[in-house]
Formats: C-alpha cells, sequence, structure tokens
C-alpha cells in the first residue's frame, strides 16, 4: 500500500470528478489524502467527508476562483484574484503542504491543475505527477483551431508552465479529442476522459426528452428558448423550480443525472471536457454553450463539432433557429458517434500511469 497526496482545481465539477473517479480505484490498495478548495470540496465531501474511508482523508484548502461580472465571466478580474492568490495565499499553503509531507512521507503527489502540492513536492523531493485537461493547451498540436484560439492556447500554455514548472514531473492529459502532439512533448501520456465506474456500469438507450446542465448564471433566454423548442428537457444545475411547459427542473443527484445521461436523446450544456467525454462515451450528440470568455470550453466545443459529435454557439448568441438545426440533425451525430460510444474511457490508462510512477519510485524486489 501506498501513500497518495492528490490536490485539484476547486472551480466547478470536472476537476472533482475526474479525482473521484480515479479515487474509486485507487482506494481499495492506497491510502489517500485529498486537498480541494472550493466547488470541489463540496462535490467531494458527500463521498469522503467525515471519514467514511480509513483510506481516504479530505482536507480542505484554499484556491483559485473564476470571477464574474454581470453573470459573466470576467477574465480581468479572474487573472487578478489568481495574482493576489499568489503572493498572499500561496507561500503559507506551499509551507503547510511541504510541513504536512515531511510529517507523513507520502510516496507520490498528483495534481489536477492545482499549483501548491507541486511546489511543495519539489521542495521536500517527493515524485509528483500531473493528470489534468489543461495540458491539452501546452502539449497539443491545435492548429486546427481559429487563430484566437490558438493564441488563447499559447497564452493560457505559460499558465501550465507556472501551475507545474517544467520537465521534472510526469504529465497525463486527459481528453475527448487527441489530436497529435507538438514537438517536444512526445512525454506527454494521452489518455480519454476519466470515466466513473457508475457511467462505465449504465446501459445506454435513446429516449424522447433532452438533458440540459447548466450553470447558476445561465441567461433566461436560453430557457425560453429550450422551452419553445417542442422537446421535455430535464434542466440540472438551475435548483429545483416549478416546471415550464415540458422544461422540468431537478436538483443536483449524480446518480441520476447519470441514468438521464444515459438514457437522453441528447444533451444541451456548457463545454467541460468531463461532461463532453461521458456524453461521446454514451453516444449523445451534444449542443454546446461555452460562455464568450471562456476560450478553454470554446476549444473543446470546436473539437466536439469536428468530430461530428454535436454542434455549438457561445451562451451570449444562442438562438432557436441554430439550435432547431442541430435537433433535425440528432441521426447524424450518432452515426458520427458509433465508433467511440463505449470506446472512450481513459481511466485504465491514467491508473496505470499512476501505478508505474509508483512503480520507478517504490520498485518491486528483484526474485532470483
Amino acid at each position: 500500500m501506498a501513500k497518495i497526496f492528490y490536490s485539484m482545481a476547486g472551480e466547478g465539477r470536472g476537476h472533482a470528478v475526474r479525482v473521484m473517479t480515479l479515487v474509486e480505484h485507487l482506494r481499495h490498495q492506497h491510502e489517500l489524502v485529498l486537498f480541494a478548495p472550493g466547488d470541489a470540496y463540496e462535490f467531494l465531501e458527500k463521498a469522503y467527508g467525515a471519514g467514511q474511508f480509513e483510506s481516504v482523508r479530505l482536507v480542505p484548502v484554499a484556491g483559485l476562483k473564476f470571477r464574474y461580472t454581470g453573470g459573466k465571466l470576467d477574465l480581468f478580474k479572474s487573472t487578478a484574484g489568481a495574482m493576489s492568490f499568489a503572493y498572499r495565499k500561496m507561500p503559507a499553503l506551499v509551507e503547510e503542504l511541504r510541513r504536512r509531507i515531511e510529517l507523513e512521507q507520502p510516496d507520490l503527489a498528483i495534481s489536477d491543475f492545482e499549483p501548491t502540492l507541486p511546489r511543495a513536492a519539489r521542495l521536500t523531493g517527493l515524485p509528483w505527477m500531473s493528470i489534468d485537461h489543461q495540458h491539452v493547451l501546452l502539449a497539443y498540436d491545435l492548429s486546427s483551431l481559429p487563430f484566437l484560439l490558438r493564441r488563447y492556447a499559447w497564452w493560457m500554455s505559460w499558465a501550465v508552465r507556472w501551475y507545474y514548472g517544467w520537465n521534472d514531473y510526469t504529465p497525463v492529459a486527459s481528453s475527448f479529442y487527441t489530436p497529435p502532439l507538438k514537438t517536444g512533448f512526445s512525454h506527454v501520456r494521452q489518455v480519454g476522459p476519466m470515466l466513473r465506474p457508475e457511467v462505465v456500469a449504465t446501459p445506454t438507450s435513446t429516449g424522447d426528452f433532452l438533458l440540459s446542465y447548466l450553470r447558476s448564471n445561465t441567461p433566461p433566454e436560453i430557457v425560453e428558448i429550450l422551452a419553445q423548442s417542442g422537446w421535455p428537457v430535464r434542466i440540472y444545475g438551475l435548483g429545483t423550480r416549478p416546471a415550464i411547459g415540458k422544461l422540468s427542473f431537478h436538483a443536483i443527484d449524480e446518480h441520476r443525472f447519470v441514468a438521464d445521461l444515459a438514457a437522453c436523446a441528447g444533451l444541451f450544456s456548457a463545454a467541460g471536457n468531463q461532461l463532453l467525454g461521458e456524453a461521446l462515451y454514451y453516444g449523445k450528440p451534444v449542443f454546446a454553450i461555452p460562455e464568450a470568455m471562456h476560450h478553454e470550453q470554446q476549444i473543446n466545443a470546436h473539437f466536439l463539432q469536428q468530430m461530428g459529435g454535436g454542434d455549438w454557439v457561445t451562451a451570449e448568441s444562442f438562438r432557436a433557429d441554430r439550435f432547431q438545426q442541430f435537433l433535425a440533425r440528432l441521426d447524424e451525430f450518432r452515426c458520427h458517434l458509433a465508433p467511440l460510444k463505449g470506446n472512450l474511457n481513459g481511466t485504465p490508462d491514467a491508473l496505470s500511469a499512476i501505478q508505474a510512477a509508483l512503480l520507478r519510485n517504490h520498485p518491486a524486489p528483484s526474485r532470483p
């Protein structure tokens, strides 16, 4: 049994879902300490809070957050908040983690786009690795994207460098798309999206309803267009409220959401890598609505469209006619996704990378 320190970004649910997927496999053989800020802590507390498993401890920590103005992502305020975090909070957090490492002597550290644990690992000589989606921006050949998104990816690749440093760690990039790696990045391991055991075990079907996962700041005009579509739509993320025509609103329930995703006719949501990966694993067409300032999700949406798995526009430019065009092409999208259905699971590859990292640092004794 090894002891693993595992930290993650706290914004949204994608990082926490990816971590939870791997923890559910690792906790049977290893001891894990999870360092989770913000939304990630709230998500994981249901599964690992209050000492539910002896092999898993969940520790709340401070982390970076997106900032919004008028319900829209504000890159300027988000960047300013990140700089403030780096100078005011990060040094103390790194020092706290350094002390924990020296006290508990873990065998490996893993970071899902969280910057303090890698720094503490370097200070103590603890081997570490990254498992995230953000290495796409650094290592993937994104030449098929429009110029503005390529420029954004180049700029954000320096943020990935700031989080992780250079080449003293093992990088694993998890994504539903796998274009070639850029020159000089052959050491980056490409794996598919992390699929929870529950997702893999749930059989898929094609129902007569759409599924939607929306952020709380979704413009009301989008809900109105969904109500006018004529389709029953099960909406998560906006809380429970009275139905509007064929729209029903549901509290977040991971088990029910997975069941609905497996049975829906299509998905309408933002363009986070984790949710898109789960939808494409089930062969579900997706209409994605990333925010105008959320360029990483726009990159995901572009690859979704290039793969023939659906369509997208920014949330701010969403219109009823474009949505109706998507609905008319559902069968076409399903045909394009048929080769991916049931085959887009990166969890075994990621677990293999973790095992390899543990063996490199603690090789099994040789046998005569």
